[in-house]
């Protein structure tokens, strides 16, 4: 499942319209590093198309994972402000949202509510990813991983707001793409 769902499913219309008009655009050829590990980051970013390759120094820079269409990065440095633990690289030529730091940190201190939808939706998706990882090690019930790593979600209310996210991120990708 592509996490943006759930930051999208969390946000209302005129959020994802700030995003859009605030955000950048950026291309990406393959081989580009978007984050490097332990350097602070100025953006947050969701990837619209391509592959990216995430590895870390602490395994030699062996890749821990590849991610696709509607995956988030640069979240947890938004949140905490600590270095990337990670390593984020193009495989493929991509499409990536990049959300400026210091917009969006501008936005979240003037917009009461954006702040609470924009906090909630990092909490849920910091929260699943928590929950995938504990299901990867044999325990929890209430998020199950497909063979194929997606999350399969049983909360009848995210389930319902992955609906609308959905919907939200195709209407994102046509204006994006148009851009």
């Amino acid at each position: 499942m592509k996490k943006v769902l759930f930051i999208l499913g969390e946000l209302n219309d005129d959020d994802i319209d700030w995003m859009i008009t605030t955000g950048h655009r950026e291309e990406l050829t393959a081989g580009t590093v978007l984050i490097q590990e332990g350097k602070p980051i100025d953006a947050l970013y969701i990837l619209l198309d391509g592959v990216l390759s995430v590895s870390v120094s602490v395994l030699g820079g062996k890749e821990i994972a590849r991610l696709s269409s509607g995956e988030v990065v640069g979240e947890m440095s938004f949140i905490d402000s600590s270095p990337p633990s990670a390593t984020v690289k193009a495989v493929t030529k991509g499409l990536v949202l990049s959300l400026p730091r210091r917009q969006l940190s501008d936005k979240l201190d003037r917009d009461v509510g954006f702040a609470y939808r924009f906090h909630r939706a990092i909490a849920v998706l910091l929260s699943q990813r928590l929950r995938g990882t504990v299901s990867l090690l044999g325990y929890g019930e209430n998020l199950q991983i497909a063979t194929n790593g997606s999350y399969q979600i049983r909360d009848p209310i995210l389930s319902h707001n992955m609906d609308i996210a959905s919907a939200r991120f195709d209407w994102l990708l046509r204006r994006l793409r148009e851009g």
